[in-house]
Formats: structure tokens, C-alpha cells, sequence
């Protein structure tokens, strides 16, 4: 559409902007269904991306920068919306363990979401469609996916999802990782493959089915535990609660006086402990809040200034087109790997005996992905920017699972919709700082040089070629990630000693407490009773 490098890191900014500011989303289900959430969600990814598929297509009259961008940002802004019903409602359904798995797992669907709907977009059109075309996929498929599964999102009673987690709970987790590997592994393959072999359309439709195959497989998974669960319940009431004692009532009471609700008040001037339930002014004006905005801003701002913009950078160090294309669509998967990895390894290493600080793994991600950086930042020739995508997929993917399990950690769950998004929308902050004003000026400047001045040569051709093209820029970002890694640091050393102890004992408690206050217990529990007074009636 004509834009020059600096309308197109504007355009990117406006994409991250939506997909990262999901405050009203949080807000809407603090007060609403996650259903109501999923269907707001889905009305703005249709009306935003439609629009831009009709602009594309020549349907409207050519807006100008900020009215695609505009419509840019409300399409993004859907998947907040979609991304906040599903995880906020999947962490409340498993409180007391795994936090990081699930994270990792979830946000790794996300991550190579992308992928799959390439693989959906070969399918339909045969390799021979359009960039219009596929927004229009991308304006109406999710859309509908989210519709489809409207009823299934929903908040479980504690202690059914106290029985859930643990019945086998780490294996469904497991069964779940793989699962999605083998998903990556496959995407990973057709990417490859279709870029040495010429598919028809049979071909795409054929890699397509395979793809349906293993997402739809957690379905088997779900329905195999489902089995299992109600097995064990329906065992487990049938027998006698002889370790049950004789003042149960008592006992709960006890147990309810003790839960996190009862905690005492505290003021927003003095915030609760790491854990404990903070409001959404008590978190805004915390320390640790701020510590996290600056560490995310630097680096997701800079991996995703990175992820942007590797067609140009590709480009600009002379990378054949196919090796470029090759780089983007490989990010995804890379994405991928990232988020789950993260998930997985952080959750072993802070329920470990070592008992590491999660945000000690942010600073350890961010040192990474300041290699990656450097990387680009020379511009050596060979596979140099290939293996700078994968550390900068990779670091960008694994950010996401350790920010919202430590947002989850320190202010607990009651509003955890809202802080989830409030500690996201630093990402469009460093994107706006890193890529807008640092990338795409310096770039638009180096490139307006080489054509003597006019950023044009006098006509529409406004690309850059070289390493200064972003060399000075990665530079930059690779301070800022370093910066941004120092303050992480902070946060790590601050909550070292919460870390120390057992962070999800009091949801373990809280369920178990509501498992034991369930009517199905009780009822059992009376009959117990009843027998037993029956039988010393009879012995008598």
C-alpha cells in the first residue's frame, strides 16, 4: 500500500498495541462469563480484520495510516479477549499445581497459531491465493472457532477441579506436551517440505488432514481422564469415611477461618504479602508491578521489533527471498518451543529442591535473546541470521509463561484477569520505543542516505540495503534487553524468600476444604454416620 519503513513499524505497533492492551477484556470478565468474553472476542477479530481485507481488496476507499492501523488494533485486540477467557479460566480451574505447564502450554498454542492457519490457508487455496485472501481466513476463522466452543469455557466447581489435577493429573499434562510437539514437529516438516517440493491442491488438502488429526487429539485425552475421574469418584464414595473425624463440622470450620479469604485488610499504601490477594490499585502502585512492565517492555519490545521486522532485515543483508520466508514461518514454531519450554522447565526448577525464583528465569531469558540481537546487529554473512531468529523466536515465546505465572504468584487470583493484561501492555510500550522511534527511524534514515536524500531516489523504491540498515538499532535493543535483564534481577532477589516455601499450599488447602464441603462428601458422610449409629442400635 505504499507505506515506507517507518508507517510499516507504525502499522506492527498498532498490531501489538491490540494484541497486548487487554485490559477491558480482564475488566469484562471480572464481572462477566468467560463465554461473554469469547463472544466480544470474536465480533472485533471479525469486524477488525474484515475491514482490512475489504481495504486490501479495494472494496472501501484507501484509508489512511491511522485508520488501518485502527483496524489493525482491533483485530489484534480480539485475541485478548479470546486468550484472557480461556487462560485466566484454565488457571482458576487448576490452582494448586502446574502452573507454569499449563501456561507454557497454552500460550504455546498461541504461539504457533500462526503456523497452523498458513497450513489452513495452503489447504483452501491451493498455494495460489493472495495476501487478501488470507486476511479474509484470518477475519472469519477464528471467529468461528470461537463461537463453536462458546458452552466449553467455563469455570469448574473447586473441587471438581481439585479431582481433575489429581487424578493422574501429571500425566494428562504430559500426554498434552507431547501432543502439541508433535503438532510443532509436524508444522515444523510441511514448512520444510513445501518449500523443496511443488504441492497440488490434493497435496495441501492432504498435509491439512494430518494437522486436524493431531490438534483435535487432546479431544481423546480429555474424554480418557473424564473416565477415569468419575471412575474414582464414584469408587471413593462408596466407601466408608472411616478417617473422616467426628466433629467434621468443626473441622471445616476451622479449616474456612484459615483460608486466604479471611486474611486481614490492608490498604493500598500497605500492599498485602507475596501471594496473598492484591486489588488492581494495590498492584498498580506495587514495586514488583514495575520492576515487571520495565523488564517486559525491554524484552518483548526488542524480540518483537526483531520478529517484525526479519523480512527486511533479511533483505537488507542480501538473504535470498526463499531463505527469508523461511525465517519468518520458522519463528513461529520457534515461538512455540519457547513457550512451552519456559512452562515446563520453570515449574520443575521452582518446585524443586533449589526452589529458583521465577523471575530469575526472566533474567536469564533476556541474557539469551541479547545474543540474538548482537547477531543481527553485525549482519555476518552465512547462517548468522538464521540462528538469530531461532534465539529470537525462542526468547520472545519463553517471556510469556514466566511474566503470567509470576503475575499469578505475587498477586494471587482474585483479580488476575485484569493484572494478567495489565502487565502485558508493556510489551506494545517497548515495541512503540524499540521499533518505531529506534528501528524504523534509523532505518528510514540510512535508507533516505543511500538515495541520495530523498528516502526515495525519487521514486517508490524505499528499501535499505547493508548492515547499517539495523545494525545501530540492535545495538540499542541490545542494551535496553540487558537493562531490562538487571532489573529482573531486582525483582528475583525480592522474592527469593517467597519462593523458599511451598507457593501453592493454601490453594491446595482451599480446595480440599471445598472438596470436603461438597454435597456429594457430606451426603456420604451422613450415611457413614447413620450406619454406624444403626449398628450400635443393633448391638444394644
Amino acid at each position: 500500500m505504499g507505506y515506507d519503513q517507518r508507517g510499516i513499524a507504525t502499522l506492527a505497533f498498532f498490531k501489538d498495541l491490540g494484541a497486548n492492551v487487554g485490559i477491558p477484556a480482564g475488566l469484562l470478565l471480572e464481572i462477566a462469563p468467560p463465554s461473554v468474553v469469547l463472544a466480544a472476542g470474536a465480533a472485533m477479530n471479525l469486524a477488525g480484520y474484515l475491514m482490512v481485507y475489504l481495504s486490501l481488496a479495494g472494496h472501501v476507499t484507501r484509508p489512511p495510516l491511522w485508520l488501518m492501523g485502527f483496524y489493525v488494533c482491533a483485530g489484534s485486540n480480539s485475541q485478548t479477549f479470546t486468550c484472557t477467557a480461556a487462560l485466566v479460566t484454565a488457571v482458576k480451574n487448576f490452582p494448586e499445581r502446574r502452573r507454569g505447564a499449563l501456561l507454557g502450554l497454552l500460550k504455546g498454542y498461541v504461539g504457533i497459531s500462526s503456523a497452523v492457519l498458513a497450513q489452513l490457508y495452503l489447504a483452501i487455496y491451493g498455494g495460489g491465493g493472495d495476501t487478501k485472501s488470507l486476511v479474509l481466513l484470518i477475519a472469519w476463522l477464528p471467529a468461528a472457532v470461537s463461537v463453536v466452543f462458546l458452552p466449553t469455557v467455563r469455570v469448574m466447581p473447586p473441587q471438581r477441579s481439585c479431582q481433575s489435577s489429581s487424578h493422574g493429573g501429571g500425566d494428562v499434562f504430559l500426554s498434552l506436551l507431547y501432543i502439541s510437539m508433535a503438532l510443532a514437529a509436524y508444522i515444523l516438516a510441511m514448512i520444510v517440505v513445501q518449500r523443496q517440493v511443488i504441492f497440488s491442491r490434493a497435496g495441501y488438502a492432504a498435509s491439512a488432514a494430518g494437522l486436524f488429526l493431531i490438534l483435535f487429539l487432546p479431544i481423546a485425552v480429555v474424554v480418557k481422564q473424564e473416565y477415569v475421574t468419575n471412575k474414582f469418584d464414584n469408587k471413593e464414595l462408596e466407601e466408608p469415611l472411616s478417617a473422616a473425624p467426628a466433629d467434621d463440622d468443626g473441622a471445616i470450620a476451622d479449616k474456612a477461618s484459615s483460608s486466604p479469604a479471611n486474611t486481614p485488610p490492608s490498604s493500598w499504601l500497605t500492599p498485602p504479602a507475596h501471594g496473598e490477594d492484591y486489588t488492581i490499585s494495590q498492584a498498580l502502585v506495587s514495586i514488583d508491578m514495575a520492576i515487571l512492565f520495565v523488564a517486559v517492555a525491554a524484552g518483548t519490545g526488542g524480540t518483537l521489533t526483531a520478529i517484525d521486522n526479519m523480512g527486511q532485515i533479511g533483505q537488507s543483508l542480501g538473504y535470498p527471498t526463499k531463505t527469508v520466508d523461511a525465517f519468518v514461518s520458522l519463528i513461529s514454531v520457534w515461538n512455540y518451543a519457547g513457550r512451552v519450554a519456559a512452562g515446563y522447565l520453570s515449574e520443575s526448577l521452582v518446585t524443586s529442591r533449589y526452589k529458583i525464583p521465577r523471575p530469575a528465569m526472566i533474567t536469564a531469558v533476556l541474557v539469551v535473546s541479547c545474543s540474538g540481537h548482537l547477531l543481527i546487529a553485525a549482519g555476518a554473512p552465512g547462517g548468522t541470521l538464521y540462528v538469530a531468529s531461532v534465539i529470537v523466536g525462542f526468547c520472545f515465546g519463553a517471556q510469556w509463561p514466566l511474566l503470567f505465572a509470576v503475575v499469578s504468584e505475587l498477586f494471587g487470583l482474585r483479580r488476575y484477569a485484569t493484572l494478567y493484561n495489565v502487565s502485558a501492555a508493556a510489551s506494545p510500550v517497548g515495541s512503540y520505543v524499540l521499533n518505531v522511534l529506534v528501528a524504523g527511524r534509523l532505518y528510514d534514515a540510512e535508507a533516505a542516505r543511500q538515495h541520495g536524500g530523498d528516502g526515495g531516489g525519487g521514486g517508490d523504491d524505499k528499501t535499505c540495503m547493508g548492515v547499517e540498515c539495523f545494525g545501530r538499532s540492535f545495538l540499542i535493543i541490545a542494551a535496553a534487553t540487558a537493562g531490562g535483564a538487571l532489573v529482573s534481577m531486582v525483582l528475583a532477589w525480592r522474592t527469593r524468600e517467597f519462593y523458599r516455601g511451598d507457593i501453592y499450599a493454601k490453594f491446595r488447602d482451599a480446595t480440599a476444604a471445598a472438596r470436603e464441603e461438597s454435597p456429594e462428601v457430606m451426603t456420604t458422610r451422613q450415611g457413614s454416620r447413620a450406619g454406624r449409629v444403626n449398628g450400635g442400635a443393633r448391638d444394644v
